[in-house]
């Protein structure tokens, strides 16, 4: 009798164990896996092809660039008859609001919010989009870049 009730308590523990590994991943979140991965617009909006760009490395974002290109391949930050026609216009120009997404997004890793910057809405909205796709690629350890329709 000693023997039964001793492999019935050694198997409701095993039980009892098991059941609680199970449940212990079922919350837990993936996380992200080490690489680099990028997010880009499928489409040019005026001439400029928005992407973000993350590096992980120990599940940790540790490098985000955020931009966009045009179809040669010089990029919207360098361009700085655009900056002084686009600061006069709303106040900012894309070297700093991409910095500044950029930052944020690094530094949240992709948590917390970020907020939009005065004059840069349309580019904020395309960012939220572009983090939310390089995050779900990070997260599947997938390091081809995804193509997001940023379109407004």
């Amino acid at each position: 009798m000693k023997q039964i009730f001793r492999r019935t308590r050694v198997l409701l523990l095993m039980t009892l164990l098991l059941a609680v590994l199970m449940l212990a991943g079922c919350g837990k979140d993936e996380g992200l896996q080490d690489g680099y991965y990028t997010a880009q617009a499928s489409e040019y909006d005026f001439g400029w092809k928005e992407y973000v760009t993350i590096m992980v490395k120990g599940g940790k974002i540790v490098s985000v660039e955020y931009n966009a290109e045009n179809a040669s391949g010089f990029i919207k930050s360098w361009d700085n008859a655009y900056m002084q026609n686009m600061l006069h216009v709303s106040g900012t120009y894309p070297n700093e609001y991409t910095r500044y997404y950029a930052s944020q997004f690094l530094e949240g890793q992709g948590k917390e919010g970020i907020d939009a910057l005065s004059g840069a809405t349309s580019s904020y909205g395309s960012f939220q989009k572009l983090e939310a796709a390089v995050l779900e690629q990070a997260q599947k350890g997938d390091s081809s870049i995804i193509l997001v329709d940023t379109s407004h």
